[in-house]
């Protein structure tokens, strides 16, 4: 019984790093998204309004760092769940 409810945890501790690594997936998708949409509508904007180009090259490289920065505090995260 003991080995049994033994062999169980043990299974369910590997599930950790399972998740940890599905998450860090999850937020290198997410991040590439947003970064991409956030470029195609910096572009499409800029194709529209070309004397508005410097502004909306600032703003597209702001929002771009916010995503990096969530995305790598995500990263983060997940690696030390990973190496708990």
């Amino acid at each position: 019984m003991l080995n049994s409810v033994f062999a169980l945890l043990m299974e369910v501790a590997r599930f950790d790093i399972m998740g940890a690594g599905i998450g860090a997936g999850l937020v290198t998708l997410g991040a590439g998204l947003g970064i991409g949409k956030i470029g195609g509508s910096a572009v499409e904007g800029i194709a529209r309004q070309p004397e508005a180009s410097g502004k909306i090259q600032g703003a597209m490289i702001v929002a771009a760092a916010l995503i990096e920065g969530v995305a790598l505090f995500a990263a983060v995260i997940c690696f030390l769940i990973m190496n708990k």
